[in-house]
C-alpha cells in the first residue's frame, strides 16, 4: 500500500461500503450515481476523520503523548471523533471551539462531553492561536499533549485519504466499475488532497470534484496543491501538485460555513427519502445539494457514472432538527 511506510492504529471500519444509488438515478434521469459510505466508519457515529485519526494517533502515541488537543465549530464532526480516538486509546481529549457557548448541548457538543472531552471556547481568539497557548498550558502542568490541526488535515492525516483511495479503486477493480467523476465535499482539505495524491499515485484519471464547503476556489485550490504535494513527500511519493491540479467548485457557499439553506435541507430530505441515507447539514448536504444542482444544469453526461463520497456528519444532522423538519 501506499501508506505502508507509516505508522497506523485500527480505528476505522474499513472498507466502507460502496453503493448504488438507483431510485436517485431513476429520479432524476441520469448520470449513474454511487455512494462511498464512509459514515459508516464506525467511531462514534462515524465519518471521514477516523481514516485520518488512524494515522495521526499513530503518530501522537509515538511521540508518548497523554491528551489529543484539537479545534473546530461547536458542531465539528472532526471534534468528536477526536474526542471518541482520545477515549479508544487512554488518552485525554481538549477540544478548543470557536466562538461563545451555545445555550444548548445538542448535536456534536452533546457527544464530544458525553464522551469525556474538556470544551474551551476561544471567543473571538483564532483557534490556532488558542490551541497553542491550551497546549503550552498543559505541558506547564507535566502532560504531553499532541495538536491535531484543524479537520486533520496536515500531511499525516491526509495520508488517511491516500489510503482511502487505494481501498476504493480495488473495490472498483473487484466489481469491474469505473468512475468517471468522483463529487466529494471538501472543508479543511485532507479528504480531496489525500484523494488526489492516491489518484496520481494510482493511475486514476477521473474528475475528483471538491464542492467547498466555505472557502474561495482559488485560494483554496492553492492551500490544496500545498498540502497534496506535504503529503506525497510525506510518503515518499515524487509528486508535485499545481492549484490547477485541484478541481473545486465555490458556487454553493450560501450563507457561510455552517449556514443551513434551502440547498442544504433540499439535499438532506432528497437522500433521506429516496434512499434512506442520512446527510448532514455542513459538509454533505452541502456537496450533495450541489451535486443535485450540477446534475440539473445538465453538468454531467446521462451515460456517466458518477461517485459521492460521504464523509459522514450524523452527529452534527439532530443539532438542526428544529429547522429540518
Amino acid at each position: 500500500m501506499l501508506t505502508d511506510k507509516l505508522t497506523r492504529v485500527p480505528i476505522a471500519h474499513l472498507p466502507t461500503p460502496l453503493e448504488p444509488l438507483p431510485r436517485l438515478t431513476t429520479k432524476l434521469g441520469g448520470p449513474e450515481l454511487w455512494i462511498k459510505r464512509d459514515d459508516q466508519t464506525g467511531l462514534a457515529t462515524g465519518g471521514n476523520k477516523a481514516r485520518k485519526l488512524e494515522f495521526l494517533v499513530a503518530d501522537a502515541l509515538a511521540q508518548k503523548a497523554d491528551t489529543l488537543i484539537t479545534c473546530g465549530a461547536a458542531q465539528s464532526n472532526h471534534a468528536r471523533q477526536t474526542a471518541a480516538a482520545a477515549v479508544k486509546f487512554g488518552l485525554a481529549c481538549t477540544l478548543v471551539l470557536r466562538g461563545e457557548e451555545p445555550p444548548q448541548t445538542r448535536g456534536n457538543l452533546f457527544l464530544d462531553r458525553l464522551l469525556g472531552a474538556e470544551t474551551i471556547w476561544a471567543g473571538e481568539q483564532p483557534l490556532d492561536e488558542r490551541m497553542a497557548q491550551v497546549a503550552g498550558e498543559l505541558q506547564a502542568r507535566g502532560h504531553h499533549p499532541y495538536v491535531v490541526p484543524l479537520g486533520g488535515s496536515d500531511r499525516t492525516g491526509t495520508s488517511g485519504y491516500v489510503a482511502a483511495m487505494e481501498e476504493l479503486l480495488a473495490q472498483c477493480a473487484e466489481r469491474k466499475l469505473d468512475f468517471e467523476q468522483i463529487v466529494l465535499p471538501s472543508g479543511s482539505g485532507g479528504t480531496q488532497a489525500g484523494a488526489v495524491v492516491g489518484a496520481r499515485a494510482l493511475g486514476y484519471t477521473g474528475r475528483i470534484l471538491g464542492i467547498s464547503v466555505s472557502a474561495q476556489a482559488d485560494p483554496f485550490r492553492r492551500v490544496l496543491a500545498g498540502l497534496a504535494t506535504e503529503t506525497a513527500a510525506h510518503l515518499e511519493l515524487e509528486l508535485d501538485f499545481a492549484p490547477e491540479d485541484l478541481d473545486v467548485n465555490d458556487d454553493y457557499l450560501g450563507g457561510g460555513y455552517g449556514v443551513l439553506g434551502d440547498l442544504e435541507r433540499e439535499a438532506i430530505h432528497t437522500m433521506a427519502s429516496v434512499e434512506g441515507v442520512l446527510i448532514d447539514p455542513v459538509y454533505t448536504g452541502r456537496a450533495f445539494g450541489g451535486l443535485l444542482d450540477m446534475i440539473r444544469r445538465g453538468d454531467f453526461r446521462f451515460e456517466e457514472r458518477v461517485l459521492f463520497w460521504h464523509t459522514g456528519g450524523t452527529g452534527g444532522l439532530f443539532a438542526y432538527a428544529d429547522t429540518l423538519i
